[in-house]
């Protein structure tokens, strides 16, 4: 039989209050050491952000209106301006060769009147002869008097010989003075000086142009347009671009004339030598007439022209890139309302470098996918 004193339940509280803090420190113990290996732990992955990627996308073909418009065929090609009144100026006596220019009374670029003299010649040497000879005229036609005064008692063929050797002194000085008259060049008409090439103290030649005369108010535009001439008429519209942001609207004025002969002062070939020294034939060239040319307009300007072979109003179009071609099928793809697409059986008309005329299978404001 075991006794319990004061003292001996003091002493069992106080082994219970021992153990209960024993107890504590374990867990507190056991705790830290598992926080411990938690951070031991490899770290775990981090879920990638995807939503700022974007998934490529599938190319959307383009799709057009069916419109209508005015459909034109146009045949293009560079031209130059020319005067419709424009000659070259030279000397035409071959008696006149080798005299020298004594005088110029022109200039490049300067304007000259009907009948002005624009150049003049050194001849002092045949107005010397011209005096020489009118006095020897004089001596033959006392000679001649006397001769007529014993025609009776003269040989007939030695009066005959004498009566033309009188005639031949009498126009050889109507031929000189002739000369000496067409050493001064004067201008055939009112107009500018062009591509002046002579100057004082030159030799001339018979027919060697020493420039050209223009008459600036007569302008028409010249153009060749040899692989469309077959399509051409007379009366045509034309628009003819000035390079400068200026379009003006002419007609056809005439057509090149058929010619075999290559070597005229025109090459032909639609640029004309519009600086040069000899005028362009211009019946070798389509002539386009513009009522109104702009004030800046000058001969040997180089433009555009574009003659309307055909126009239709209204047609009813699409983009050529709209077609699709297997054989002798012409088809295009029709957008419908929903979305969905379906191949339609076209007729196709004319066609410009971009458009494509629709005889049948559809109408405007429907879609059509292009390529």
């Amino acid at each position: 039989m075991r006794w319990r004193t004061a003292f001996s339940r003091k002493a069992g509280s106080q082994r219970r209050s021992g153990a209960t803090k024993a107890g504590g420190l374990l867990a507190v113990l056991s705790l830290s050491i598992a926080v411990a290996g938690c951070g031991l732990l490899p770290n775990e992955p981090v879920e990638e952000d995807l939503s700022s990627i974007q998934l490529p996308q599938i190319s959307k073909k383009p799709e057009y209106e069916v419109t209508t418009k005015t459909l034109e065929k146009k045949a293009s090609d560079s031209a130059r301006l020319y005067s419709t009144q424009e000659k070259s100026i030279y000397w035409t006596q071959k008696s006149l060769n080798g005299k020298f220019i004594k005088k110029l009374y022109i200039e490049n670029g300067g304007t000259v009147k009907a009948g002005q003299v624009i150049a003049e010649l050194d001849v002092e040497d045949m107005k010397k002869s011209l005096r020489n000879q009118r006095l020897s005229m004089r001596k033959t036609e006392l000679s001649m008097k006397d001769t007529l005064r014993k025609k009776d008692e003269m040989n007939p063929i030695e009066f005959e010989e004498a009566q033309i050797a009188f005639e031949e002194q009498k126009q050889a000085i109507a031929d000189l003075e002739q000369d000496i008259a067409d050493a001064v060049l004067t201008a055939p008409f009112s107009g500018q000086v062009v591509s002046l090439t002579a100057k004082e103290g030159d030799s001339i030649e018979a027919y060697k142009p020493l420039g050209v005369i223009v008459d600036p108010s007569r302008l028409v535009v010249g153009t060749n347009l040899k692989d469309s001439l077959d399509k051409i008429t007379i009366g045509m519209e034309v628009q003819v671009d000035f390079n400068g942001g200026v379009v003006k609207t002419g007609k056809v004025k005439s057509l090149p004339q058929p010619s075999s002969n290559n070597n005229g002062n025109g090459n032909g070939n639609g640029n004309g030598n519009g600086n040069g020294q000899n005028t362009q034939n211009l019946d070798q060239l389509l002539l386009i007439e513009v009522k109104d040319m702009p004030k800046t307009a000058a001969r040997g300007q180089s433009v555009s022209v574009s003659v309307v072979l055909s126009r239709k109003e209204n047609a009813i179009v699409i983009p050529l890139s709209a077609l699709h071609t297997i054989g002798a099928r012409t088809y295009v793809q029709v957008v419908e309302a929903d979305g969905s697409k379906r191949e339609v059986d076209i007729e196709v008309g004319q066609q410009t470098s971009t458009d494509a005329e629709v005889l049948q299978g559809l109408t405007p404001g429907m879609k059509v996918v292009g390529q």
